[in-house]
């Protein structure tokens, strides 16, 4: 992949702020998305500075359209557009289906899977040789939760993430012959402030002993996945999905 512009979306926090900064140490133009937590994202363009890199903070809602064009004509303003990852999501506090409340999972859907189809559509129109783009790269942030189910706990967010297995894995075939590459990074049990979004901020010390490896990964090792899945070692891979997981068999 070339050394253009890469969208990183959720970037103020996480995978998404260790996908940011391990890009524009590769010399990558970043724009660091973020939905609210403008301290957050402005640390994280501060670091990439310090270290020599180039990157813009952008707040948007991914599941707005017109938040998206703000997003990606940021990206225009830096240079030709790379690579898109889809980092993005939320979760809902934990609970059995029967209790679930329709507006927050309606939220949850709209930002985990429309915001994805969204962001990629924005990058296809500029990175795809259909319109006169240079091709590029696409990884998507899915889940294990998409493959155990999330029983009694986050079957919402289980199922959103399920659905972008299935959309890596259709968009990767419709826009293979035009020089874009899309595949995925299914993480584990991440030590991550994410868990305490769902109501569980000790989930990852919790569950350590589930992990064959004995610890929960780090952000920084999900997203050395996503760096080589958008490098040119890669080339021959999409619709690819790699599990970083520790050895955590992520069946039912």
């Amino acid at each position: 992949m070339s050394r253009g512009v890469v969208v990183v979306t959720g970037a103020s926090r996480g995978i998404g702020a260790a996908a940011a900064r391990a890009l524009a140490a590769l010399g990558h133009p970043v724009v660091v998305n973020y939905a609210g937590n403008v301290e957050a994202a402005t640390a994280v363009v501060a670091g990439i500075e310090q270290q020599g890199g180039v990157a813009v903070a952008v707040r948007g809602d991914v599941a707005s359209e017109g938040d998206v064009e703000h997003i990606f004509a940021a990206a225009d303003r830096l240079g030709p557009l790379a690579g898109l990852v889809n980092n993005a999501g939320v979760i809902n506090s934990k609970a059995r289906v029967e209790d679930m409340d329709a507006g927050a999972v309606a939220r949850l859907l709209s930002v985990n899977i429309l915001g994805s189809i969204l962001c990629a559509r924005a990058a296809i129109r500029r990175m795809s040789s259909r319109n006169a783009g240079s091709g590029g790269s696409i990884v998507n942030v899915t889940s294990g939760a998409a493959k155990l189910g999330a029983p009694g706990t986050y079957a919402d967010y289980a199922a959103s993430k399920g659905a972008i297995d299935t959309f890596t894995v259709g968009l990767a075939q419709e826009v293979a012959a035009e020089g874009i590459r899309v595949n995925a990074v299914r993480p584990g049990l991440i030590d991550t402030e994410f868990h305490a979004a769902g109501g569980e901020p000790d989930r990852a010390t919790r569950l350590a002993n589930t992990v064959p490896m004995g610890r929960a990964g780090t952000v920084e090792e999900v997203a050395n996945a996503i760096l080589w899945l958008m490098s040119d070692s890669a080339s021959y891979c999409t619709g690819t999905i790699i599990t970083v997981s520790g050895g955590r068999a992520l069946v039912p």
